[in-house]
């Protein structure tokens, strides 16, 4: 399909010239995106969707990868990025340092995340974990995967021994049996899961985890009729995911180096979808962040709802 019937049909003559105009008096030049190698966003990057939507408008598609959520949330609050992919605990802790953000959309998650051990571990159940070294990444959303599981177990979170690693260096220290459980996320959980582990639990089993798109405030407040349509394509490429997982995998493989077999598996049990922040995720979230506080791992009570966007699909 040539450019010019794409952006017929993705935008709508009229929606294109008003948005031209709006982008025009603010001169907004770039769009600044935040992604991991876990997201859907590389294939996105790789497929260049969004550029064609706002190159032609005068604005570049500028792209930055991450290797977990907190330093890419870092990015959007100092004003370095503009949109960001994250699990559930980020937002929560970035809101509490103030951050200068919002969110934007929910992506409700299934099976893309769980705590393993080595397959020949002691360790049976949650409850098994108490004393135990559990490695995952701080303020992500394995932190609160961990924090709900221990909770299911009737543990306390004094009850463990965290140890705070990015994905890359957690698996290092699995291997070599320098923490006893690591709780991890889609496409890592993937790969592990293809050595000598067993799953102790997803994240699914244990609470009802999302992930979320989230954008630099600014950003939201002086260019609305943006964050809406680039919501709108992100949506549109989940649609498209959810019916050509296979390429997907593919597509990301290429753009990361991932193994493909493990991204397969990683894409075949992820979700795809895109949906405006509601009163009930909104709450979901705020129990979130009312457990890290009970833990003492927030400075602050926060109001998830102060930070959260309506976005109107198709608008």
């Amino acid at each position: 399909m040539q450019r010019r019937q794409f952006l017929g049909l993705a935008m709508g003559g009229a929606f294109a010239g008003i948005l031209a105009r709006a982008v025009a008096a603010t001169e907004l030049k770039e769009i600044r995106i935040g992604y991991q190698k876990s997201g859907i966003f590389p294939a996105i990057k790789q497929r260049r969707t969004l550029e064609g939507v706002f190159n032609p408008l005068g604005i570049d598609i500028k792209w930055a990868e991450f290797t977990f959520g907190p330093p890419l949330l870092e990015g959007i609050a100092t004003g370095n990025l503009d949109y960001g992919y994250t699990g559930d605990a980020p937002p929560v802790f970035a809101q509490a340092a103030g951050a200068n953000l919002d969110y934007v959309a929910v992506l409700p998650r299934h099976a893309s995340e769980g705590i393993i051990v080595p397959e020949e571990s002691p360790i049976q159940t949650l409850a098994d974990l108490k004393g135990k070294r559990i490695g995952f990444g701080k303020a992500s959303s394995a932190h609160t995967t961990t924090l709900a599981a221990l909770d299911k177990a009737g543990l306390a979170y004094t009850d463990i021994k965290p140890v705070y690693l990015p994905p890359a260096d957690a698996a290092s220290a699995f291997a070599r049996g320098a923490i006893d459980a690591w709780t991890i996320w889609d496409p890592f959980l993937a790969i592990a899961q293809r050595g000598k582990v067993r799953t102790l639990a997803y994240a699914k089993d244990v609470h009802d985890p999302n992930n979320f798109l989230l954008a630099n405030r600014n950003l939201v407040t002086q260019h609305p009729e943006i964050v809406n349509k680039f919501n709108d394509v992100f949506a549109q490429e989940l649609q498209w995911a959810d019916t050509h997982r296979d390429e997907l995998a593919e597509l990301i493989h290429e753009a990361s180096g991932v193994d493909l077999e493990s991204l397969r598996v990683a894409m075949k049990r992820s979700a795809f979808t895109a949906l405006p922040v509601s009163e009930e995720i909104t709450a979901k979230q705020q129990a979130v962040a009312d457990r890290f506080y009970k833990a003492g791992l927030l400075p602050k009570p926060i109001a998830v709802r102060d930070i959260v966007w309506k976005w109107t699909p198709g608008a």
